[in-house]
């Protein structure tokens, strides 16, 4: 898979996990990892990205006495979701007409 089309996909996984309720890394791998085959080394430097766009904000709770990173959507990161959805659906229709242009060149 072209890399920036994976780029897109893993960051709008993780943002659609973080649609349904706040979430710590760890617990992120696991659930991201039900979408999409995604690592801890992959899957921090997405989410500083996403911090630094602004699509998610980063709070610390303890939890056994040490410092846990929770990492929570933004509006603009609901937005962004919403829109690469729709973006992917257009690549499904262009994909689409591509696919029915194949067919009938083979059945020349």
């Amino acid at each position: 898979m072209d890399h920036q089309l994976k780029r897109g996909v893993l960051d709008a996984c993780v943002l659609a996990v973080l649609m349904r309720g706040d979430s710590y890394g760890y617990r992120l791998v696991g659930d991201v990892g039900e979408l999409i085959e995604i690592t801890e080394s992959t899957l921090y430097p997405i989410l500083k990205r996403l911090e630094a766009q602004g699509q998610v904000s980063v709070y610390s709770v303890e939890h056994n006495g040490r410092l846990r990173r929770y990492y929570q959507i933004t509006p603009q990161g609901v937005e962004r979701v919403r829109s690469f959805i729709s973006e992917w659906r257009e690549l499904v229709r262009a994909l689409n007409r591509i696919e029915t242009e194949v067919e009938i060149y083979d059945q020349k």
